[in-house]
């Protein structure tokens, strides 16, 4: 039973009641201090959205200032993202909500779609490619035209460019006695017995930045991301491909290596992924892209096999190959419907079949697209391309960040 104290505490805390409600009927009002502001309570109610809230989170899309920024922590793209949003205010005065892309919170199943694509370029750097290394130069930037017009939420590129051996020079010492000690091919940029690699100049797979030698673009291309790849921030992308891409044909390191170096440039660890920090993302779709006018044949001493080759890529995307696109262009002298003559190394003309290519690029399936090295202009074969990557990248789930 209630003590008679306890009922007359009852009795005095509910005309306290009465009393304040007469004399301030609106709660929100009390201890307004003449500025509006809502109360602490009312904020945090706003915030977990119960019903009655007298104010509404603002989530507003993203801005450059706001959007939650992805650095890559190392080989693989192992991103992490840092929201700048926490504890910012919205416009009413009301803690900012973190949102994601297009409005959508950070928690909850990853957005189907990508964002983002790395492009990876293997272009043969051997004498009888001079053509070949114009002919796609002059079709890159109607291929990336493309790619940015069609793709439309993927609009964050890297782009890498490497050539097909460990080094352009690495064949110049043995080389330098037939030439009265030095060596040609060089253009006067190698001193025999002195010259040594610049960094990461000497690594199959390493992103290439400064062409060298014989038809090469012989400048250091100065690439606005300050990395071994152009990225979006390139005021010229167009220009700057085509110094990348002018790998030459003065390369002493026979023989050219195609797979092996794409497969170098991707891999998880090694010299190649040391230079190339920060290419490979995670949350991106890969597109590779090889120009050869040869087999990549293991009697000339390539490293692998078409399974490997395959599951080196597969690996790189975390074993998911919806997340990969290759495109080869090649001799295709061993297609019924070829158009390469056989392949002359002398006279620059032609290119050598390459059946063990064609079967790399078949075993993707609808993601893989073969075309003729020999072709006279490789903008019809980019823009078939243009709707693989497009279907690629529409169903790419990110993995978990």
């Amino acid at each position: 039973m209630m003590a008679v104290a306890d009922l007359r505490r009852i009795d005095l805390s509910l005309a306290l009641l009465l009393a304040t409600t007469a004399a301030c009927p609106l709660l929100t009002a009390c201890g307004d201090n003449g500025g509006g502001s809502a109360s602490a309570s009312e904020s945090a109610t706003a915030i977990t959205g119960v019903t009655g809230a007298t104010n509404t989170p603002t989530t507003e899309a993203p801005t450059s200032g706001d959007s939650a920024t992805a650095s890559s922590s190392g080989p693989g793209g192992s991103d992490s993202a840092t929201g700048s949003d926490t504890g910012s205010l919205t416009t009413d005065g009301g803690p900012k909500l973190d949102v994601g892309v297009d409005g959508d919170t950070t928690t909850g199943p990853p957005v189907e779609g990508c964002r983002k694509v790395d492009f990876l370029f293997v272009i043969d750097n051997s004498g009888s490619m001079s053509d070949e290394q114009q002919n796609l130069i002059n079709s890159f930037p109607s291929f990336i035209q493309t790619i940015q017009d069609q793709l439309k939420e993927a609009q964050d590129y890297h782009i890498m460019v490497v050539d097909t051996d460990a080094y352009v020079f690495g064949g110049c010492e043995l080389i330098c006695p037939l030439f009265f000690n030095t060596c040609p091919m060089a253009l006067g940029q190698y001193e025999c017995g002195v010259t040594k690699p610049e960094l990461c100049e000497d690594v199959i797979g390493a992103g290439v930045i400064h062409p060298k030698g014989t038809e090469a673009s012989n400048k250091d291309c100065n690439f606005t991301s300050q990395a071994r790849y152009m990225d979006v921030s390139e005021p010229d992308l167009g220009a700057t491909f085509a110094c990348a891409a002018k790998v030459g044909t003065g390369s002493t390191d026979d023989p050219e290596k195609p797979m092996e170096a794409m497969v170098a440039a991707v891999a998880p660890k090694g010299k190649a992924t040391d230079c190339n920090l920060g290419f490979l993302r995670s949350d991106a779709i890969l597109v590779v892209t090889f120009i050869t006018d040869e087999d990549d044949n293991p009697g000339d001493g390539s490293l692998g096999t078409v399974d490997g080759w395959k599951a080196s890529l597969i690996a790189a995307k975390k074993g998911d190959e919806t997340a990969l696109v290759v495109l080869g262009l090649f001799g295709d002298g061993d297609d019924p419907n070829g158009i390469c003559p056989p392949f002359d190394p002398d006279n620059s003309s032609g290119a050598e079949p390459s059946p063990r290519l064609r079967q790399f690029v078949n075993s993707f399936g609808e993601r893989g697209v073969a075309g003729s090295v020999c072709a006279d202009s490789y903008k019809e074969f980019f823009q078939e391309a243009v709707a693989i990557i497009d279907t690629t990248c529409d169903g790419f789930v990110p993995p978990p960040m």
